[in-house]
């Protein structure tokens, strides 16, 4: 069975939802968005923790200040028993030093000798700012600077993450790939959010792929388990990253690869 890791978004609240409604064996990992900032997500991050959850906090460049309070941080982290960060570039304007992922992370192994795993992002349909070849490019400056594994944007179409992954194979990006899937997220919020973050495309190849794939979005909400289970037949995928929009109640249950294919 492929690991599976919710993410959650550190709005008021959710530490007592997530307590309420995940086992502890569940992996969180938390975003930073502008709205929030970095202090909401090391707080998310410090009382899972405390409650027993492994946590995986986002780092967001844009969001922090200097390479001190990025010290204050990892310290902070690292005194909780927290492991692993994600280190991306962030939206806006720079709030100090840091303005890219790359950037952030190569701070990270240097204040850390390594010690802290760190995620980067991969785009499976691309960037909307960035070239493809670009984001190549970065990926493997990441991958030379200590980068521990990829989790990628929400996307709808294995397909389209099995290519992305055989694609970085041949270009020499050899870390793992954690493909990002929406959960069970209301069906209305999902279109939008799918326009906003430019994955429309493979939200409307689900929608070609047949009557089953299609009654994944005439209800409600979406339900991932087609995907889950599709990403779960191939090699390829280390791992599923569920974007929970902190809509906690109807998670999928990874399945287990054929036989012979992992």
């Amino acid at each position: 069975m492929l690991p599976l890791r919710v993410e959650i978004i550190p709005s008021e609240g959710i530490v007592d939802a997530v307590s309420q409604m995940l086992p502890l064996s569940t992996a969180i990992s938390i975003t930073c968005l502008p709205k929030h900032g970095v202090g909401a997500t090391l707080r998310a991050a410090l009382q899972l923790t405390e409650l027993g959850y492994t946590v995986v906090p986002h780092l967001a460049a844009k969001a922090v200040e200097s390479r001190a309070e990025l010290s204050a941080i990892l310290r902070d982290c690292s005194a909780s028993g927290i492991t692993e960060v994600f280190a991306i570039g962030g939206d806006g304007r720079p709030s100090g030093s840091y303005s890219t992922g790359g950037e952030l992370l190569r701070d990270i192994a240097q204040i850390t000798y390594g010690a802290m795993s760190v995620g980067v992002a991969g785009y499976p349909e691309g960037h909307p700012d960035i070239t493809g070849l670009h984001l190549v490019d970065a990926l493997l400056e990441k991958q030379e600077h200590g980068a521990s594994k990829i989790v990628t944007q929400l996307c709808f179409s294995a397909d389209k993450i099995h290519d992305y992954v055989a694609m970085l194979r041949r270009e020499g990006v050899l870390l793992p790939v954690w493909a990002g899937v929406a959960g069970a997220v209301p069906k209305a919020k999902l279109v939008s959010l799918a326009t906003k973050i430019g994955v429309g495309s493979s939200l409307k190849f689900l929608s070609r792929k047949g009557p089953l794939a299609r009654r994944l979005l005439i209800g409600e909400s979406y339900m991932p388990d087609t995907l889950t289970q599709e990403l779960s037949a191939r090699p390829g995928i280390e791992g599923i990253q569920l974007y929970s929009f902190n809509s906690l109640d109807a998670l999928p249950t990874p399945q287990p690869a054929v036989e012979g294919l992992r």
